[in-house]
C-alpha cells in the first residue's frame, strides 16, 4: 500500500499558488497528489542543477505559463517551494531569477529543518 505525504508549503509559494486562475490550480494540486503519493504527473520535470529530488510542474493554461517547484526529498513531506506565472517570450527555459530563488528557498528550508 503506498503512503500519501503530507504536502507543505513555503508561505511565499502559496501566496502566489492562490493568484493562480481555480483551473490551473486544480491542474497543479492534481499532480501534487500524484507526487505526494510517489509518482510523477506528466506535466512534472526533474529541474536540472538542483539536485536529485526537485521537480517542477509546467502548465500552460488559457494562454499563460504557470511554474510550481517542489522537492520530495527534504523530510517528510512533499514541500511546495516556489510558485509563479512563467512571464518570459524566451521560450521554455525557467528565467535565472527564478532558478535562484529557487535556490535560496531550499537552503533556507534545509536548514530550517535540520
Amino acid at each position: 500500500m503506498r503512503v500519501t505525504r503530507p504536502v507543505s508549503w513555503l508561505t511565499a509559494a502559496r501566496k502566489a499558488f492562490e493568484d493562480f486562475p481555480e483551473g490551473a490550480r486544480e491542474i497543479v494540486l492534481d499532480a501534487l497528489s500524484v507526487a505526494a503519493e510517489g509518482g510523477k504527473a506528466g506535466i512534472a520535470k526533474p529541474m536540472k542543477g538542483l539536485g536529485s529530488g526537485v521537480f517542477e510542474v509546467a502548465l500552460p493554461f488559457r494562454g499563460n505559463a504557470f511554474r510550481v517547484v517542489y522537492a520530495v526529498q527534504i523530510g517528510e513531506d512533499l514541500w511546495v517551494i516556489h510558485a509563479f506565472q512563467k512571464k518570459s517570450t524566451h521560450g521554455i527555459k525557467t528565467p535565472k531569477h527564478e532558478i535562484d530563488l529557487v535556490k535560496d528557498r531550499l537552503k533556507r528550508l534545509k536548514e530550517m529543518l535540520r
